[in-house]
């Protein structure tokens, strides 16, 4: 299984590139940027940077890691645009960029930037088009499309890359898993080895519904890792306070993280997803890091 990084993208653009640069000097297979523009909560104060933006500076700036983002937001963005985007992103990579979107969902951004946010039904369905447009401009010569919420007349993506990977971020058993199945080259969840077990049965029906294996999809998942030291309560508080908002923890011992981190081969998943928003700053954050790569992530 691999091991990638997820810089908060409320750091400044010097914190970001440092842990960057620091997943590519340590072998972490990737590194991953979220898409919004506010905190999800009712404290505007925190900044945070765009994500398209971050990701063309961190693929100008690393040589080995894949780059993605986690997830693009289909309401914040026509889709040929995103496409376009990719594609320029892609170059600065070599090759290494993945395209990862999803059918947007914070409501405090909608509202504030008066961006429409539409019910959850006739939001997938702009999403499935989306894939479609997207896939379509990054493949075909030119890209025609007359759907619901999308129209495109012999448009160009150019220049086109060579293989540009989309994953998508979803879990919505019913018709998400569905997109997924037929859209993605990659797929991904929030959740620890027994969620993403469970996932991995509903996609695989999926699948199965439309004759694609399964296998076929690379995955990914991610919950906040923290291996916690003897003694230390303030970590030990943040567990707490995360467990007590509904996140998905994996928080420990050394031993007891393994444990559990260990399960997600079994599982079905490929690359496990590091957040380090709630792993402080500064020397703090890498220290943090550090030890949950040597005492956890590389004894799997």
């Amino acid at each position: 299984m691999d091991f990638s990084l997820w810089p908060a993208a409320s750091r400044t653009w010097n914190d970001v590139l440092e842990g960057a640069e620091y997943a590519e000097r340590t072998g972490w297979h990737g590194v991953w940027i979220a898409d919004h523009f506010m905190q999800n909560s009712n404290d505007l104060t925190v900044p945070v940077n765009e994500c398209l933006a971050l990701l063309a500076g961190i693929a100008a700036r690393t040589s080995r890691v894949r780059v993605g983002s986690m997830v693009l937001g289909n309401t914040y963005r026509h889709p040929a645009v995103v496409a376009n985007a990719a594609a320029t992103i892609d170059q600065m990579a070599n090759g290494r960029f993945v395209l990862g979107i999803g059918a947007g969902w914070q409501v405090n951004e909608h509202e504030v930037y008066g961006i429409e946010l539409p019910a959850i039904g006739p939001r997938l369905k702009r999403f499935e088009e989306a894939c479609q447009v997207i896939k379509g401009l990054l493949t075909q010569e030119r890209t025609t499309f007359d759907g619901t919420y999308y129209q495109l007349q012999d448009a160009p993506c150019e220049p086109k890359p060579a293989h540009l990977p989309i994953l998508i971020g979803a879990s919505g058993e019913k018709v998400a898993l569905g997109i997924v199945a037929r859209y993605a080259d990659e797929w991904n969840h929030w959740g620890r080895p027994d969620l993403a077990t469970h996932k991995g049965e509903v996609f695989a029906k999926h699948c199965e519904r439309i004759g694609r294996d399964p296998k076929t999809v690379r995955r990914s998942a991610q919950t906040f890792l923290e291996v916690i030291r003897p003694g230390d309560t303030e970590a030990a508080e943040r567990k707490a306070r995360l467990e007590g908002n509904g996140a998905h923890v994996i928080m420990g011992s050394a031993q007891e993280v393994l444990d559990v981190v260990a399960q997600y081969p079994a599982a079905g998943i490929d690359e496990l997803l590091v957040p380090d928003s709630q792993l402080g700053d500064g020397n703090r954050r890498f220290d943090a890091l550090e030890l949950l790569r040597e005492e956890v992530l590389a004894k799997i």
